[in-house]
């Protein structure tokens, strides 16, 4: 690793929780380049939905290239572009009588988010965004702005403005009386707000520690904006494309967004890709050339994109999903309940789970811990206080459990380390 540390910046983040070299991969485990094998539960932040190397993607790719497929085209029209549009449109939209325009902004979650607070403002001609607590929406300005992150926020350099923070459902302030009080304020001419462009929100917060909300309370985000003239704009880029179980996270929840903003596990093979869902309505305020980029729409992500859309075509994949969100909600449920005493929380849908341990110091030793055995997983939340568990959507069972019996042994010797130390510090304390 002394190439990395020497010559590699020092921003590097997850190799330093990792500190190891990996060197080949298959659906859902990692082998270093010293042969230990690693179960993943971090799926590359939710991009490996289909697991690494997932083996239709792979040959669908390989054929495209030993063909001279086009890798790279702009915004221009390729075989490989239409197949994966048709495929979504089919797939995807049909069944659901969703009418959505398609835009390919650059490869990434912060240009789709980029993108639609860009139209938002265009099509309103307001400059407010109304963002949640705890959200994360991408790194690039106008994104973070809408990001809570302190951490983030903090190296900007510059003032994060025209966008206002309000409290998410599960949050101190949050909820249903919270949206009326919002009303009441946007709707009074002398309350010195202005009325805003959009609210973007996301369904699960994935970074801010897999906060859930409700469909109720959706639906009444989802009111509020259309009451003020503003859009809705849901921000699934880690949460949609079959995680929470159904191809978007909001699927049945009674909302219609104006934009939804889709990257991550799209691509379906690690490749990137992006891509805005708009209302035609609102796409029609774009004149061609007005958002551009030299990575819009990358042929080898359209090529695996339109493989991993063929999990979808009946409901035997979501179904499975579904299936192993239970086993691990039940997993997590049985760790937090040998630990009454911590008040340990479990909370997701679908197979995106956080258990918050309600401690920083604790999450980073369980983290630790699961590394030291061989699972890889991450933290989010408030100073990263929830272990998150979010692996790929086609892990096999066994990897599944195996990796949860890792999670759980690395929760008891933590505790355990904890409490026996307690127990000493008392020692000390009381008996000299």
């Amino acid at each position: 690793m002394q190439v990395f540390e020497q010559w590699e910046s020092n921003i590097r983040a997850y190799s330093r929780t990792a500190p190891t070299v990996f060197s080949t991969a298959s659906n859902a485990r990692q082998v270093d380049e010293q042969g230990k094998v690693y179960i993943d539960f971090f799926a590359g932040a939710g991009v490996l939905n289909f697991g690494h190397n997932n083996p239709r993607m792979k040959r669908a790719i390989i054929d495209y290239i030993e063909h001279d497929g086009i890798t790279h085209s702009l915004d221009m029209y390729t075989t490989a572009k239409r197949a994966f549009i048709q495929a979504f449109v089919e797939t995807i939209l049909k069944p659901r009588q969703m009418n959505y325009k398609l835009q390919f902004p650059g490869p990434t979650g912060t240009n789709a988010v980029e993108l639609a607070l860009k139209l938002a403002r265009r099509v309103t001609g307001r400059t407010e965004i109304v963002a949640f607590s705890q959200g994360f929406h991408g790194m690039t300005l106008g994104a973070l702005a809408c990001t809570a992150n302190h951490h983030f926020r903090k190296v900007s350099g510059v003032p994060l403005n025209n966008v206002t923070h309000v409290p998410f459902e599960t949050h101190q302030g949050g909820g249903l009386d919270n949206l009326a009080t919002l009303h009441s304020l946007y709707s009074n001419s002398s309350s010195g707000c202005e009325l805003p462009a959009a609210f973007i929100v996301e369904t699960v917060q994935g970074e801010g520690g897999i906060n859930v909300a409700s469909a109720e309370w959706l639906q009444a985000v989802q009111a509020l904006a259309h009451d003020l003239g503003a859009l809705l704009i849901v921000d699934d880029i880690q949460m949609g494309c079959g995680r929470t179980g159904s191809y978007f996270s909001f699927d049945g929840m009674g909302i219609d967004p104006d934009i939804v903003c889709l990257s991550k596990g799209i691509g379906g093979f690690g490749t990137p890709l992006a891509m805005n869902l708009l209302k035609p309505e609102h796409d029609a305020y774009w004149q061609a050339g007005e958002h551009t980029g030299t990575f819009r729409g990358q042929n080898i992500s359209f090529i695996a994109g339109r493989e991993a859309l063929r999990y979808f075509e009946n409901e035997e994949f979501n179904t499975q999903t579904l299936e192993r969100g239970a086993m691990i909600r039940q997993h997590l449920q049985k760790i937090a309940a040998h630990y009454p005493a911590h008040a340990f929380e479990v909370r997701g849908r679908g197979m995106v789970y956080g258990l918050d341990v309600g401690d920083v110091d604790i999450a980073k030793a369980i983290n630790k811990q699961c590394f030291d055995k061989g699972l890889l997983i991450s933290l989010c939340g408030v100073g990263g206080s929830v272990v998150k568990i979010i692996p790929p959507l086609t892990i096999p069972q066994e990897d599944l459990v195996q990796g949860l019996d890792y999670l759980a042994e690395a929760v008891a010797a933590v505790m355990q380390f904890r409490e026996n130390a307690y127990a000493e510090r008392y020692l000390e304390i009381h008996h000299g």
